[in-house]
């Protein structure tokens, strides 16, 4: 009957049809070898859900593409490094959240900030008290959509809103990419962005952000500007013994965090500060209201289980394995990416990186040097710029011209995936061992 068929030309096979068939056929070849490699490794076998086969093939073949013909996108800080930790501690960071809870836009009605979750408040406080970062006595926690929310409301609270004229923002030079951004975003009349710290010099009074360990170029910063009128803003993200040595106990008027660079949770959008000045909290909360009424009660509750799960594994040691110790794992990962960076960029004279003053952290009690989150590579020789210059070689990064430096200079992520960043590493190396820049 089939061959009938194909006599009335109902059915003609054609080059598409039969590369089909030979797909199909090689598809079903592909996951018997899988479901017999799972057998002889101990392990079930894929999922004979036929959805689930044609996802699985489509995995497969996607992870064979070479890493070679991709590019590697390093422009942002997505913290993905951590998910390996996270996976490794399975279901200790698990939450159970019932429908009728955070149905309340009100979290404590007692305190300034009427949408903190008391037991976030509390997890970070303790953090805190553990690592020795910062000082949370007699300070006012206030808790937002990540620390970018938090600087927006900081300057909202620090800027008086019947100046003749609006206050001028400033930070040195390099400077976080986003900050004038986000400042002149709005074309605010209570603020401005007036560019690098360093040079300037007017009697008006100013805000000055002072990030530390700095984004993009990671040193240790203080306050540039000595004016008389000044208010500081201390962006402290990266002030974690990851990324550098905790040897001070900051106690600033306003200090910024946020839970994406501590613990690698970008995607739950929380951070905090810490204020000293209850007028200035109680201010930045009526920003947060004002723009967002209140901050998710459901990320606070997730954030404070991660942060109660660390400083569990070091309040009580005698339960979890030396390997949990989360602070000691993501150092010992940077420490091993950034002698991986070093060592690449020695092959040659192509880059060159910052050298950091080794000193000791009151914390983990080694001697180490900074080793952030960012790498602040220079284009050496005749490379102008150095941004192009990677990304003909399929490595994006983002310009110094955004961080009001030389296009010669780039900021590198080194926050992301092992696979991502170990083939970032192969091709630096290359690169930096080429004879001629333009090779």
């Amino acid at each position: 009957m089939g061959f009938s068929l194909m006599r009335n030309q109902k059915f003609m096979p054609t080059i598409k049809h039969l590369l089909i068939i030979s797909i199909a056929i090689n598809a079903g070849l592909l996951l018997k070898l899988l479901h017999h490699e799972h057998e002889w490794a101990g392990l079930p076998g894929p999922d004979t859900n036929p959805k689930n086969e044609v996802r699985l093939v489509k995995d497969v073949l996607r992870k064979a593409k070479p890493a070679t013909d991709q590019f590697i996108n390093l422009d942002h800080g997505d913290p993905t490094m951590y998910e390996v930790y996270w996976k490794q501690m399975g279901d200790k960071t698990t939450l159970v959240l019932s429908g009728w809870q955070s149905i309340s836009y009100f979290s404590d009605t007692k305190n300034h900030c009427w949408f903190l979750e008391p037991g976030f408040a509390n997890a970070v406080t303790r953090l805190h008290n553990l690592v020795g970062n910062a000082q949370t006595r007699n300070y006012h926690i206030v808790v937002g959509t990540g620390s970018t929310q938090l600087f927006q409301a900081a300057l909202y609270a620090l800027s008086p809103s019947n100046a003749p004229e609006p206050m001028s923002i400033v930070s040195a030079a390099p400077f976080y990419s986003s900050y004038p951004l986000i400042i002149d975003c709005l074309k605010s009349g209570l603020y401005k962005w007036k560019g690098d710290a360093s040079k300037f010099n007017k009697d008006d009074p100013y805000i000055e952000l002072v990030t530390s360990p700095n984004n993009p170029d990671g040193s240790i910063r203080q306050a540039v500007v000595n004016g008389s009128g000044g208010i500081l803003v201390h962006d402290l993200a990266y002030y974690w013994p990851q990324y550098t040595p905790i040897s001070f106990q900051a106690n600033h008027d306003i200090m910024l965090f946020t839970v994406s660079k501590c613990t690698g949770h970008a995607g739950i959008r929380i951070g905090w500060a810490l204020v000293k000045d209850k007028e200035v909290a109680k201010k930045m909360t009526k920003f947060i209201e004002i723009s967002s009424i209140g901050v998710s009660k459901d990320s606070q509750l997730r954030a404070a289980k991660i942060l109660d799960v660390i400083a569990d594994t070091y309040e009580h040691t005698e339960k979890f394995d030396k390997a949990t110790l989360f602070f000691h794992y993501v150092y010992n990962e940077m420490a091993k990416r950034w002698r991986q960076l070093r060592s690449a960029v020695s092959k040659g004279q192509t880059f060159s990186l910052l050298d950091f003053p080794v000193e000791k952290c009151n914390f983990s009690g080694q001697r180490f040097g900074t080793q952030p989150a960012f790498a602040w590579l220079k284009c050496e020789k005749s490379i102008d710029d150095c941004e192009k210059f990677l990304k003909k070689h399929k490595i994006l990064t983002r310009s110094g011209t955004h961080f009001g430096s030389s296009e010669k200079y780039v900021r590198i992520s080194l926050i992301s995936h092992k696979e991502e960043y170990d083939e970032f590493i192969r091709r630096l190396s290359l690169l930096s061992s080429m004879n001629s820049p333009h090779e």
